[in-house]
């Protein structure tokens, strides 16, 4: 399955394929496959790119076009 919105966030964010993978702990080679689609991205590295972008998996994977995630101090609010 390919993951558009991978490459798209590292290209919005000006990362190359090296910094990203690295922040994975995979060679560049790798999570180029990533982006191509060629290989499956565990659920543990779409945690981990989510959480570096400020994003949700849902986005990366196409399951909303919602790309930002609220803030703690929005969702925690308390109201009187």
């Amino acid at each position: 399955m390919k993951f558009k919105r991978i490459k798209d966030l590292r290209e919005d964010n000006d990362k190359l394929q090296r910094e990203v993978a690295a922040i994975l702990g995979i060679s560049q080679q790798y999570y180029s496959e990533y982006e191509k689609g060629n290989r499956t991205i565990p659920i543990t590295h779409l945690m981990t790119l989510a959480k570096f972008y400020g994003t949700s998996i849902d986005y990366i994977v196409g399951l909303t076009d919602v790309k930002d995630i609220p803030s703690d101090n929005n969702s925690t609010k308390k109201t009187s």
